[in-house]
């Protein structure tokens, strides 16, 4: 492909050097070539950033911003976002892994249907990186009202298109920001488009907070009340649509691939 748009990919790290460069690794692996990857490192202190330092010398594509303290990861995303030069903004944290036509098939879709907002399924692996032959399926098409409900946008396949809609930026909450982001992305764009094909892994990580569904319940709340401006009252209810639609409705998006 001649003339391709460039894709800022951005990939925050704390303390990621058992994984990382597996990470990187399927990022420069994919078949469309035109991308930048902006390493956003979160104070790590196990040897992250010498091994960032070794690929980058291999890679001019690969830039490194080192932060002094450790931030935590939606603001590491933004230092990553403000750097980035493309024309399209994704995200790939230093744990997980790209299937090597990732990039190719979303743009390619996104060009064919004028989409600013995509995503896709995606499938799960164990901490080891072994498959656990399950999938996360997307929705096809995703508005924004379906997205106010749950979080259906897996951040490691999500892409949108900055020069169209602008830069956007993760909320400044701890957790959940991701989230915030889709939902502002997608209320801007007016809605996202999902890939039926799994084109990335997602790694289930052992005490992983995201994993705990509970203990996420007051960074969902954050997300309605902070980012979304909404009322208490307002808030509290979109909490109880939240416990359903995760618990009895998205649920059903996991899917066994044997």
């Amino acid at each position: 492909m001649n003339n391709n748009p460039l894709v800022s990919i951005v990939m925050p790290a704390y303390n990621s050097a058992h994984f990382i460069s597996e990470s990187i690794r399927s990022v420069q692996e994919q078949t469309f070539e035109n991308w930048e990857l902006l390493v956003i490192d979160d104070a790590s202190q196990d040897g992250t950033i010498e091994i960032v330092k070794a690929l980058l010398e291999k890679d001019e594509r690969i830039r490194l911003h080192p932060l002094p303290t450790n931030q935590g990861a939606g603001f590491a995303r933004n230092i990553g976002i403000k750097a980035s030069e493309g024309n399209y903004i994704c995200f790939l944290d230093a744990d997980d892994l790209w299937k090597p036509e990732k990039l190719e098939v979303q743009l390619d879709f996104m060009n064919k249907n004028n989409v600013e907002v995509c995503y896709a399924s995606y499938e799960l692996i164990n901490e080891e990186g072994k498959r656990l032959h399950k999938m996360i399926k997307a929705l096809v098409d995703l508005p924004f009202k379906k997205l106010l409900k749950a979080n259906y946008v897996g951040n490691l396949t999500g892409i949108y298109n900055a020069k169209k809609l602008g830069k956007i930026y993760c909320p400044l909450i701890r957790k959940r920001q991701d989230w915030g982001l889709w939902l502002l992305a997608t209320k801007k764009a007016g809605n996202a488009k999902g890939i039926s094909k799994p084109l990335a892994y997602y790694r289930m990580r052992k005490h992983s907070i995201s994993g705990n569904k509970w203990e996420m319940l007051s960074y969902n709340y954050q997300v309605y009340r902070k980012v979304l401006g909404f009322s208490a009252l307002k808030s509290g209810f979109r909490m109880l649509l939240f416990l359903w639609e995760q618990f009895f409705v998205k649920s059903r998006q996991k899917v066994s691939l044997k």
